[in-house]
């Protein structure tokens, strides 16, 4: 039995060397890349699988002291399987960057090699309503805008590659903390944001299937609390681009040139009997048993010139019916939507600006506005601008701590133009002509977590609205 022994110990020596650990038990250099660990670990355990029968066959002849002696470099090359297939699933260290338009928390899936990944990001804010314009009802003396605090969403990334080609990412949103009725009126929900396919053809043209994010604006696909300025998202990217918008539907996504990137889907139009003087915002379908008899196009497209770091320069645009077919005061109406936008983003060493803006219009405005009863604009629009500047540097050298004071300005309408009709609905809605001034600040103890403190001045042409003082944390992992 001694040459079979001495085979079965050279070929054990010979895999455990393989695996990342000399004979003794030292690690060795481990694996590169996921592909090359992914592989190892493959062919380990069969390996493992194989030297457990042989041992099994020669422990009852083979001398005591070469059976542990073999038990022992099986047990460590056991040991490294098993380290490197943890290490497959969950990395040790995670590299956050943004990939393919998705946010960096969202990108994770992009870095595995093979198999599952997780995900998320949370955050919770204390809102303080400054009554400088009104905010109580004279006659009772009501708070119309109390004082609140909330845990404003957690969500789940949930991807799967399933091989180098094809992967799945997924996006599920807890909000307000709960689904069910909190004693004051609100309610949360429980929302699937994001569930699609990539399949990875070649770098110009790659194909994205399922419900997917509408490739509009700064927020709409990057909405994670670090980064952006503020514990509300720009009310811009929420009133005139609705976030977080996303539809059912399938497109294409690529890199034409160095730096030029695109994304451009047909997906399900909305739904216009929910517009309203918010402009598009409830027209959302949100994937959820979507209306289709109208369809809608949206594309991107990204410029970050190569010779210019930190600078990124873009638009989008959406064209798409929404009457779906349906009947508006017993007429047809298609009801032409269209969303633009253009953007500029620029970070110098601490510096970061961006600046943004979107126009839209509704067709069939007019008559859109006495069969919903509700004034709806022709027009809408939405532009503001920002600069933050992290302090930090200029007090602790080599900090990797963030600190950095702000400020925001934005103006919109989503009534800016309002068709005539008999009826009296059909008006400018002066109330929606909204200006906001907003100073902040965002501190980053380590890069995932962030602490926020910002105040927003309201003013509008016609109507009050209180002013709101902001406090809260936020986090991705």
């Amino acid at each position: 039995m001694k040459p079979l022994n001495s085979k079965l110990s050279a070929a054990i020596s010979a895999i455990v060397v393989s695996a990342g650990v000399n004979a003794a038990g030292i690690p060795a250099e481990k694996p590169q890349t996921m592909d090359e660990m992914w592989k190892i670990i493959q062919a380990q355990q069969q390996q493992i699988d194989s030297m457990t029968k042989k041992l099994e066959a020669v422990a009852q002849k083979a001398p005591t002291g070469e059976v542990s002696n073999l038990e022992r470099k099986t047990n460590v090359l056991t040991e490294e399987v098993e380290k490197l297939r943890t290490e497959l699933v969950v990395p040790e260290k995670v590299e956050y960057k943004s990939a393919y338009g998705l946010g960096p928390a969202a990108s994770k899936v992009y870095q595995v090699g093979k198999g599952l990944s997780l995900g998320g990001y949370g955050e919770a804010n204390y809102q303080a309503r400054v009554d400088d314009q009104g905010g109580r009802n004279a006659a009772t003396g009501t708070v119309t805008n109390p004082d609140n605090t909330d845990f404003e969403r957690l969500v789940i990334y949930a991807g799967y590659k399933f091989t180098d080609s094809i992967l799945f990412n997924s996006e599920i949103e807890f909000e307000h903390s709960s689904t069910g009725n909190n004693g004051s009126g609100s309610t949360g929900t429980v929302s699937v944001e994001m569930a699609s396919l990539d399949f990875f053809i070649d770098p110009l043209v790659n194909v994205r299937a399922g419900m997917v994010l509408m490739p509009m604006g700064f927020i709409n696909q990057i909405h994670e609390p670090p980064f952006f300025f503020g514990n509300n998202r720009p009310e811009v990217e929420r009133r005139i681009i609705p976030s977080t918008w996303r539809e059912n539907g399938v497109g294409l996504f690529g890199e034409l040139l160095p730096g030029l990137t695109y994304t451009t889907y047909v997906v399900n139009g909305m739904n216009a009997k929910n517009f309203g003087a918010d402009g598009i915002r409830s027209g959302r379908q949100s994937g959820g048993q979507a209306l289709a008899e109208d369809l809608a196009y949206v594309g991107r497209v990204d410029y970050a010139p190569p010779m210019l770091p930190g600078v990124m320069v873009g638009g989008s645009a959406y064209v798409g019916n929404s009457g779906q077919n349906q009947l508006y005061n017993g007429r047809q109406l298609e009801v032409a939507t269209q969303l633009y936008e253009a953007h500029l983003q620029w970070k110098y060493r601490g510096l970061e600006f961006r600046t943004l803006g979107s126009w839209g219009h509704i067709g069939d405005a007019a008559l859109l506005s006495v069969a919903n009863a509700k004034s709806i604009g022709e027009e809408n629009y939405g532009w503001y601008s920002e600069v933050g500047y992290d302090i930090l540097p200029h007090f602790a050298h080599d900090t990797t701590q963030y600190l950095a004071p702000f400020v925001r300005y934005e103006r919109m309408d989503t009534v800016a133009s309002a068709s005539t009709c008999a009826n009296a609905i059909c008006r400018d809605d002066l109330t929606r002509d909204v200006e906001i001034y907003q100073v902040g600040l965002n501190y980053k103890p380590i890069p995932n977590v962030v602490i926020k403190a910002d105040y927003r001045n309201f003013t509008q042409k016609s109507g009050t609205s209180p002013d709101d003082f902001n406090l809260g944390v936020g986090f991705i992992f």
